[in-house]
Parts: C-alpha cells; structure tokens; sequence
C-alpha cells in the first residue's frame, strides 16, 4: 500500500512523536509499503515562538498540494494539527479523500500551562480539526475516554513501541561522580512537563535531568544540586536509563509518555502521578509506583523487581504498533 504520512513533527525534532512516526516508517518499510514523508524540510520555515528548535512550515499548501498528487496515496495520515498537517487535511476534504489522524499532544493543557489559551478554546479547534478525519487514533484508553467525553468522534486504538535491543538492562554500571540512588528524568525541559515536581522533592541520593528544551536554564538556576545533562541519544542515554535505580516521570500532561518504555526496557522501575499515560503504561504491571505523593512513590519504585520492569514492556513491540496503524488506516481504494 502507498501510504503518505503528513506531519510537522520530524527530525532534526528531538520528541516521542518524531521517535514513535520515524520508528513506524521503518517498520512500515519493512512490511513492505511504500510511504512518503510530508514534512517541514519540503518548504521555507519559521521557528516555533514557544520552541525555537522546532520549524514551521511557510505556505505549505501549494507543495502539499503536488507531493500528493505526486505520491497517488492509496491512504492519507495526518499526525499533528501543524501547518503540513492543516495543509493536508484541507487538500483531503477539497478532494473528498478520506484521512485518519493521530491525538499525540495534549495542547489545550500544554496552552493553558503557559497562560496562552484556555483549554476550552483549544479543545474547541482540535475537536474541529479531527471531526473529518474517518478515524482519530489514540495512544490509550484514558486518553480515548477523556476525548470522547469532550465530543471527539471516530477514536481508535494505536499503542506504542520499544526497541528491546537498544534499551537493556545489561548496559547497566556506575554514572561517574553520582550518589545513589540515582532519580532519573528523560524528555523536554519544559513547563508543561511538571519537572519541579520532581526536582523539589527531598530525595536521597542524586537527581538527573536528561533533555533540553525552554525551561533549561531557569530550572538550572533554581535546582543548582540537580545533574543537567543536556541532550543524550542512542548508547549514551541508555546507559543512563540501566544506570539509574528510578525513573521519575512527573507529567500530567502526556498521551502516552514514551521514555517509560525505553526506561522499563533497561530495567528501570518508574515513579509517576496517577493520570492518563501513566495509568495506562504502569497501573497494576509491578513496573511502578504511581501515588499523588511523588516522594511517596520514588522511594517505593526502589524496592520494585528490575526484571519485572523489563518484562512489562517487553509486551510493547513497534511491530505490534506498525501492524495495529495500518489496520486502522481508510485507503481511498483497494491497495495495489
């Protein structure tokens, strides 16, 4: 099947979105589909005004547009409600070409963090932007639940993945300089990821920060015993992930919350508030503790089973996430 993925969330972007589109298209490949790419490094960009390292598409309709045509898709997603994504869900209704869409990111909470947007609002444009499409995939229950109660139509599932092989409890060893028990934060550094929640907690031991983002700067200022580590990819961060003893997760943000897997594969039991991504990856595995007091819940993660951990989310194979997107997906005719 000829498959277009429409997305504004693509690298050099550092993100679960860019991980999860960039794992699927591989895996899609491997299936034996052919799959073309709409994203920013097909037009002139602007920065994002909240998160510079991240582009925005110029005038996208007219190159939408002929890459489609081009393309001849037998099946249209659309995965962020960006510029590429408003360019091609236009150019799909225009043309009465039926298109699934993806729920990856909470904006209306995301806007509403930042005093930019109340959510009702917010909520309001999404809800309009997925009505068309003939399937909105979701990455959970919780999250399926909570859209539908707010009159989003045309949910379905779409789970995630983790590389077993990149992310391994055996890389484990000793991180120079650092007290254990090591309390470990993979993501952006930003606003709406809750990290003072964490960071402000009295823990034993040392608390890691890995990831860049806007909040950098002023949360190093503010928590100047915490480790920054800046971005680390591949090897590098999974070895911090098996190094560590417990992987603090403090968003209340998050579809899904991707570094939970790549901190479960490596062995590493999670530490998390009770709500939507969390409930739905960790609640009830014996892989984490979640509990309103985020202390609470660090300091009994110590005690979980490391290899539970692994074994949990051995049960989320990108294999099983590549096969379940296209099951979900409408082609406009029979695939070829």
């Amino acid at each position: 099947m000829k498959i277009l993925l429409a997305t504004d969330a693509w690298p050099p972007q550092v993100n679960g979105v860019v991980r999860t589109m960039v794992t699927v298209m591989r895996e899609l490949k491997a299936m034996g589909h052919d799959v073309t790419v709409l994203s920013p490094d097909r037009f002139r960009t602007i920065p994002c005004p909240l998160y510079p390292e991240i582009r925005l598409a110029l005038n996208p309709k007219a190159t939408t547009a002929r890459v489609i045509e081009a393309a001849k898709p037998d099946a249209i997603h659309i995965v962020t409600e960006g510029p590429v994504g408003i360019a091609a869900r236009r150019w799909c209704v225009a043309h009465k070409f039926p298109f699934t869409t993806a729920y990856h990111t909470r904006f209306p909470e995301y806007l509403a963090a930042r005093f930019i947007a109340p959510r009702a609002l917010t909520y309001a444009l999404l809800r309009r932007f997925h009505a068309k499409a003939e399937r909105v995939m979701v990455a959970t229950e919780t999250v399926r639940a909570e859209l539908a109660a707010r009159g989003f139509i045309h949910l379905v599932p779409w789970s995630r993945g983790v590389d077993p092989s990149l992310f391994d409890p055996h890389l484990r060893g000793e991180i120079d300089g650092l007290k254990r028990p090591i309390f470990l934060s993979v993501g952006r550094v930003a606003p709406e990821k809750n990290l003072e929640a964490f960071l402000n907690l009295d823990l034993p031991g040392s608390k890691v920060v890995v990831g860049e983002g806007p909040a950098l700067v002023g949360l190093k200022r503010r928590f100047p015993d915490a480790h920054f580590m800046g971005r680390r990819e591949n090897g590098v961060l999974a070895r911090l992930y098996a190094s560590a003893d417990v992987f603090m997760f403090p968003s209340r943000t998050d579809t899904f919350g991707l570094v939970m897997l790549e901190a479960l594969a490596s062995g590493l039991p999670v530490a998390a508030y009770p709500v939507p991504g969390p409930l739905d990856v960790i609640d009830g595995s014996g892989a984490g503790v979640l509990d309103e007091d985020l202390r609470r819940a660090a300091l009994s993660a110590l005690d979980l089973s490391r290899e539970r951990c692994r074994e949990h989310a051995l049960t989320f194979t990108w294999a099983h996430c590549a096969r379940q997107f296209v099951d979900q997906l409408c082609p406009a005719k029979a695939p070829a």
